[in-house]
């Protein structure tokens, strides 16, 4: 992701609070695979122990969780509010469960601002297991919550510990068998090399310098993203520096995604140039070249025992890409092109999946015209990467509501290809940053350590909710781009700076960040 209106503006000038249920009144035992009401249909409004339900504070503020009209599918919800400060479950016990996994399924919304709000399963005979709630008051987001119930009984569980006016709203739920998870906790790592290069630092959360792969390794991150180009000025994100990070990204035993951009620099909706050795060339010798180079680099990367594991046929190609033989406004070469990379990476190893990827995480009508000519036009593709920055595209639930139609719509699993969020607004150089004034955050997340970690929580978990396990999961954008002279956005221009260092996940400090931590989420 580079933005260009950011760049010419340049050249002008979660931490879970938790609730003290330690001790839960006595309430006796239902043998029940099911829920009982998971709709709160069965009380009407103003109920502040729904029928099945059990409601408990501390502080004697029961009053707090209650139903009301304005259920997602049927006529009521659950509600946490209260006009002071409260903490208030309301939760309901299982029992005569069978063993297994389970996952907890639920439609919630929430206004943000509590000390914390999640769901969670407990007494499962296991660790607890929660799943905070995003911020969304624009619509209703489904979110999971996996168990292993090893003690036949497990405790389905709503907590607010909130302050004066914060609310949520929680309907629908379902407990059944089964898991969910993310196969895929990873980030664009492509700024490394470079980084490095020119004396870029990395350390652990405590300050100790190490290896940037390693510390992110050991955070939980599994995937590693990276870009490449085909000839670009500063040498770097070219086939042999892609060949060297690939070793060692490799030997952390994670996998590869290789994003091929088609380009000498930076492709995205904004730019798709063809790199300068294909200027001039024929759609049809564009082709070949499309073909040649993807080859090239795989074939390579593929002979040194680094096999991409995964390919996107361009980036952020919204608009198509190799301009203007490859633009939109001509489908069937477009499709042409994105057919010839397919075919190469095919050629290499018929086991590496290929994506193709826009920048339309939270356009719903967007995303369907352009895979739907697609579609039509017998593009090839394995799965669908989209970009989502909630700053720029959309709500939760258009993102939501656009991952879960494409896993639908085309049969493939999605995975979210880039997301990012600011840990603060301030610049570590002297190029304006990419998002810089609160009026550009999204409602409900700070640009704070803390905001940083609740937006990559919360994609993860939408991530994780796409049915039929159609979900693969997440690339952060760009984990290791930290302000260091020298490795600025333009490769043509030493003297460039970096207006994402504040959305990196190491700071300005050097070190790793608490959002890094959420590359262990389940």
């Amino acid at each position: 992701m580079f933005h260009a209106r950011r760049a010419l503006r340049a050249l002008l000038i979660p931490l879970f609070a938790g609730l003290a249920l330690t001790t839960l009144p006595a309430t006796s035992a239902r043998a029940a695979a099911t829920l009982t009401n998971p709709g709160f249909e069965s009380d009407g409004t103003g109920t502040a122990t729904p029928a099945g339900w059990s409601t408990y504070s501390a502080a004697g503020q029961n009053a707090a969780s209650f139903t009301e009209s304005g259920g997602r599918s049927g006529s009521y919800r659950l509600t946490h509010w209260s006009a002071s400060a409260y903490k208030v479950e309301t939760y309901q016990y299982l029992s005569g469960l069978a063993n297994g996994n389970y996952t907890l399924t639920a439609w919630v919304r929430s206004g943000g601002g509590q000390n914390s709000a999640y769901l969670a399963l407990k007494n499962c005979g296991g660790t607890e297991q929660r799943t905070d709630l995003p911020v969304s008051a624009g619509g209703w987001i489904r979110i999971v919550t996996p168990v292993a119930v090893t003690g036949n009984q497990c405790t389905i569980s709503v907590n607010s510990d909130a302050n004066a006016g914060n609310w949520l709203n929680v309907d629908d739920l379902t407990f059944t068998s089964g898991t969910t998870g993310l196969g895929i906790k990873g980030s664009d790592i492509s700024s490394l090399a470079k980084s490095e290069a020119f004396g870029g630092v990395y350390k652990t959360g405590s300050g100790t310098t190490g290896d940037a792969l390693t510390i992110l390794k050991s955070a939980g991150m599994n995937y590693a993203r990276l870009k490449v180009w085909v000839n670009p000025a500063d040498g770097y994100n070219n086939k042999t520096r892609v060949l060297a990070m690939a070793k060692r990204v490799k030997a952390q035993g994670m996998k590869l995604l290789v994003d091929f951009h088609y380009s000498d620099t930076w492709a995205d909706p904004g730019a798709q140039s063809k790199p300068a050795a294909w200027a001039g060339h024929s759609y049809s010798q564009l082709k070949t070249d499309v073909y040649n180079h993807t080859y090239d680099v795989l074939s390579a990367l593929k002979s040194q025992g680094t096999t991409a594991d995964m390919v996107q046929i361009g980036n952020e190609i919204n608009g198509g890409m190799l301009w203007s033989e490859g633009s939109t406004d001509n489908w069937p070469q477009l499709a042409g092109l994105l057919n010839s990379g397919y075919s190469a990476t095919k050629a290499v190893s018929s086991s590496t999946v290929v994506a193709l990827h826009l920048a339309k995480g939270g356009d719903l009508a967007g995303t369907r015209a352009w895979f739907d000519k697609a579609v039509a036009g017998g593009v090839n593709f394995d799965a669908i990467g989209l970009s989502y920055y909630g700053y720029w595209h959309g709500s939760l639930y258009d993102f939501q509501t656009t991952l879960d139609d494409a896993a639908s719509r085309y049969g493939k699993p999605v995975f979210l290809a880039e997301t990012a969020y600011p840990f603060r607004l301030d610049s570590d150089d002297s190029l304006t940053n990419q998002i810089d004034t609160t009026g550009e955050l999204v409602s409900g997340y700070a640009a704070t350590t803390a905001g940083q970690s609740a937006w990559l929580r919360d994609v993860m978990n939408i991530v994780e909710a796409v049915p039929n396990g159609r979900g693969l999961g997440v690339f952060y954008w760009e984990a290791t781009w930290t302000a260091v002279t020298g490795n600025g956005w333009d490769p043509a221009d030493a003297a460039s700076g970096n207006g994402w260092e504040n959305q990196a996940l190491f700071g300005y400090d050097d070190k790793a960040l608490p959002a890094m931590t959420l590359f262990s989420h389940r």
